[in-house]
């Protein structure tokens, strides 16, 4: 891996610090999540010997590094880097910096994807006022947050308190996307995540035909872009198989997720949580189809891999 680091001396300089975070981002973006990780591991531990494990430099590096790690799935490493992320920016910074909001916000998140619902929706309301309130309720920032507190709203079953934030995320995100098309073109990557956020708006008020036609102009331009394996163009033709389940389209929906369980197998490992999703996924269309033994099979492999993630993370803990 070429990661253009330097000697230890080098981490003395916040610049060259954060060029190495940037680095470890335009790796993420293309795919490369192995290689962030690792520049991201490295970076963190040169920045807490130079800079010291509390400084706001060091603290940006743990934020990368835990999204990082949850891109990957490993959600257990994420928590407390997060946390600790969180702690030193409210140390240094205040509840209400800019900084120290949207490390917050990505802890809520992590706490969701953890199945801490209400700890994520608790966390998420307390940065959502904060954000408001520091930012203006029109910040396009917030918008991560309203969504992020509406999906975890959804997977409490509180389904009335999470409408009016869809609603308003979808208008935001369609205002969005129409300007980037204007500006940046129809295939620019920051274009393209504006229709995979429109299409989940979509998807999450029940609009599935819609949702449809966004997400499968979304993957023809992904696969086009970065190629039919990229985790992008995986998890687009992971939300087009569940637009076709929902509308009933059960054996197009089946051929899909059984190409990308193939495909996240084959890239992100058969333990990955994403290929797990996959499985699972695949099981409902073939519930759907009739075939129960195939369905059955997938979800006891799913649930023997999950419980098996969940035996390692304890042994691993602190």
């Amino acid at each position: 891996m070429a990661s253009g680091a330097g000697a230890m001396a080098d981490y003395d300089d916040p610049e060259f610090v954060m060029s190495q975070v940037k680095l470890a981002a335009a790796y993420k973006a293309a795919g490369e999540l192995r290689e962030a990780i690792a520049l991201l591991e490295q970076t963190l531990a040169g920045s807490q010997t130079a800079l010291g494990t509390d400084n706001l430099v060091t603290a940006a590096v743990r934020n990368n590094l835990a999204t990082a790690y949850r891109a990957a799935g490993e959600l257990a490493r994420a928590v407390p880097l997060l946390e600790q992320a969180v702690a030193d920016a409210e140390r240094a910074l205040g509840d209400e910096d800019q900084v120290t909001l949207g490390f917050r916000s990505n802890l809520a998140g992590v706490y969701q994807d953890t199945g801490e619902v209400r700890l994520a929706i608790r966390l998420y309301e307390q940065v959502l006022a904060d954000q408001e309130r520091v930012l203006g309720a029109e910040d396009p920032r917030i918008l991560v947050t309203r969504n992020g507190l509406a999906r975890s709203y959804a997977a409490a079953g509180e389904v009335r308190r999470a409408l009016p934030l869809l609603e308003r995320a979808r208008e935001v995100d369609e205002d969005t996307l129409a300007r980037r098309r204007r500006v940046l073109g129809p295939d620019h990557p920051a274009t393209l995540t504006s229709q995979h956020n429109l299409s989940q708006d979509l998807s999450r008020l029940g609009m599935h035909q819609a949702a449809r036609e966004l997400d499968a102009d979304t993957l023809a331009r992904r696969r086009t872009a970065h190629g039919h394996d990229h985790p992008w163009t995986l998890i687009t033709a992971s939300n087009l198989a569940s637009d076709l389940r929902q509308l009933g389209e059960a054996e197009a929906a089946r051929d899909l997720d059984a190409d990308t369980l193939a495909r996240r197998r084959r890239v992100l490992g058969d333990d990955h949580p994403q290929t797990l999703a996959s499985a699972s996924n695949l099981a409902k269309d073939l519930e759907q189809l009739g075939d129960h033994q195939a369905a059955a099979g997938l979800r006891a492999e799913v649930r023997h891999r999950r419980r098996g993630q969940g035996e390692a993370a304890q042994a691993n803990g602190p």
